[in-house]
């Protein structure tokens, strides 16, 4: 179906111009078993989904949509963490609280001291 439609005047006599729209033909199928492979290498890959999105010529919503519902479904598996993996989670987990507690500090300090030069 195609919707056509040609210039309007306005009233102080500018050209509008509108384009020719066609509706209903950009939209891409993509079988069950193509959007399955797609969440999987996202999931494997450890890749960002706008990357893989790029990658694969799709959209980034559609790709990060179809993620989405495979993790609420449980279809999506997540690889298990190594030792080594594991061990750096819970570093950067350490290091991570000793940062936010600096930060707060540090807020804190800084309205102490603005407080303090009015």
């Amino acid at each position: 179906m195609q919707l056509r439609t040609g210039p309007l005047a306005t009233r102080d006599g500018t050209l509008i111009f509108r384009e020719t729209i066609t509706l209903g033909s950009t939209r891409r199928k993509f079988t069950p078993e193509y959007k399955a492979e797609a969440v999987q290498f996202v999931v494997s890959s450890g890749k960002p989904i706008a990357e893989v999105a790029r990658n694969l010529g799709i959209v980034e919503g559609t790709l990060g949509n179809w993620v989405a519902k495979a993790r609420e479904n449980g279809e999506a598996k997540e690889p298990e963490l190594d030792v080594s993996e594991r061990a750096e989670l819970q570093r950067l987990r350490k290091e991570n609280q000793q940062l936010k507690m600096e930060r707060d500090f540090l807020k804190k300090a800084t309205a102490f001291f603005a407080s303090q030069n009015q």
